[in-house]
């Protein structure tokens, strides 16, 4: 089995997180299939919380032991991540700096000053924007963010776009799939799917990870949210073969355990499709849950013509893992002025 255990982890979320049962959802897409949410967008009192703040927890630490006095990352005008690691300075003292790249073809006239990037700027880091399209790679602007705040003296930490191809990234959630195990002990059923969205890589890679040690890291369903689809295939890959040798997984993770499907990333990261804000508006109008246009929603997408499709046997248990991702809404207030 493996070992999680021996890395140290700061705390920054309230502990394990709570698994909802859906049943008007369910009711919605034809009662065949059973659909819970695990709320990982409640999983903090910090900045509203979400995934990336249990990638950070094992992430801190190591910025504690370098020394350093600022956190140096990037990522889009309305990234979640970026606010987690805005959130994440402020909470152990530490100064911040960002690089928000326009990633998104988006115009909202309110965009670059609501949702994620109000609350980073709210928490005190100084962020900036800069005018450079779409990579989930490694970027010079975030390489140039590190020299200049070197150059005033100051000692960064680097925390890449969305905290992935980071040599921890991946650890948080290897830490997910053992906290559902548990919860599935106490629920008294295993779920059959696991739905997850996915961008750089590391929520779903370090579930692979934590799955793979009962078998199941095939029933982890990635619905990518990139539109570049070879690129992040390879950096899952990339991260899960780096989390599962940290963990000591004991055995390498096959290919086909690797599962991401490319049909709703469409039109490209960021915009949502009309069948993207469908899938909010249902989520919201059944559950009062809340999706965002950029991740969530998209996610929320595939589960629902998954579902709809007959991709999960009929009496099938699926978990829609939640990440978080609300804030950016208020970024998109154009698509539901009428809700």
């Amino acid at each position: 089995m493996m070992n999680l255990s021996k890395f140290a982890r700061y705390p920054l979320t309230f502990g394990p997180t709570p698994i909802e049962h859906l049943p008007r959802l369910s009711e919605a897409l034809g009662g065949d299939v059973e659909i819970y949410a695990k709320r990982d967008d409640c999983n903090s009192g910090l900045a509203f919380g979400g995934n990336k703040l249990r990638k950070l927890e094992y992430i801190v630490p190591d910025a504690i032991a370098s020394g350093a006095d600022t956190l140096v990352s990037i990522g889009g005008v309305q990234s979640n991540h970026t606010r987690m690691v805005a959130a994440v300075a402020a909470k152990i003292g530490m100064k911040c700096r960002l690089v928000q790249e326009k990633w998104v073809p988006h115009y909202d006239a309110v965009y670059d000053r609501v949702g994620n990037i109000l609350l980073t700027r709210l928490m005190g880091a100084d962020s900036r924007l800069v005018d450079d399209g779409f990579d989930i790679g490694i970027r010079k602007s975030w390489e140039d963010a590190l020299e200049d705040v070197r150059s005033k003296g100051g000692k960064p930490y680097a925390i890449p776009a969305g905290a992935s191809v980071h040599k921890y990234g991946g650890l948080g959630y290897v830490g997910f799939a053992e906290e559902v195990r548990a919860q599935e002990k106490e629920l008294g059923f295993k779920f059959d799917y696991i739905v997850v969205c996915v961008v750089t890589g590391s929520t779903q890679g370090g579930m692979i990870v934590g799955f793979a040690a009962d078998n199941r890291a095939d029933r982890v369903i990635g619905i990518d949210a990139s539109g570049t689809l070879e690129q992040t295939r390879a950096q899952v890959r990339q991260i899960v073969d780096n989390t599962a040798e940290l963990v000591e997984l004991g055995r390498p993770v096959r290919d086909d355990e690797i599962v991401i499907n490319p049909d709703y990333a469409y039109p490209a990261y960021g915009v949502p499709s009309e069948e993207t804000n469908e899938a909010i508006r249902l989520a919201a109008r059944t559950e009062a849950m809340i999706t965002d246009p950029v991740y969530e929603g998209k996610s929320m997408q595939g589960l629902i013509d998954l579902t709809r499709k007959g991709f999960f046997p009929k009496g099938s248990r699926v978990l829609y893992a939640h990440l978080g991702g609300a804030p950016a809404i208020n970024g998109y207030s154009y698509y539901y002025r009428e809700g």
